[in-house]
């Protein structure tokens, strides 16, 4: 038979994870910012396919969006949090002309790799 769990084994439980976890810091996000950022870049430099460029650009601005976002909760600061908001509606609205233009482009050239797209207009 399984034993019931008691209020005491949850605070016991609690007591311990509060006592041997780290917590989160600034340096934490960083890192994970630029592990984002390195990744991003490296889609935008090493891919040829349009599609994988566009979202390694999206996490590159992510990247950007954490850390910018990170050091306004550490120096409480509200005016990084407006512009993180403001930052993330930009990158929505980027993505919808980017995503545009390439499905108008696709139609055209009936491509989406970036060595085939390097004049204007056929």
């Amino acid at each position: 038979m399984s034993e019931l769990v008691t209020i005491d084994d949850i605070l016991a439980a609690k007591d311990f994870v509060s006592n041997h976890v780290l917590p989160v810091g600034l340096y934490h996000y960083l890192i994970l910012s630029f592990m984002l950022f390195t990744v991003g870049v490296a889609g935008v430099l090493l891919r040829r396919n349009i599609i994988i460029v566009l979202m390694s650009l999206e996490l590159v601005f992510n990247s950007v969006n954490i850390a910018l976002a990170s050091f306004a909760h550490y120096l409480q600061n509200l005016t990084g949090r407006v512009f993180v908001v403001f930052n993330i509606t930009v990158a929505a609205a980027e993505v919808a002309i980017g995503l545009a233009i390439l499905v108008s482009v696709y139609r055209r050239r009936h491509t989406v790799y970036v060595e085939e797209l390097n004049e204007m207009s056929r």
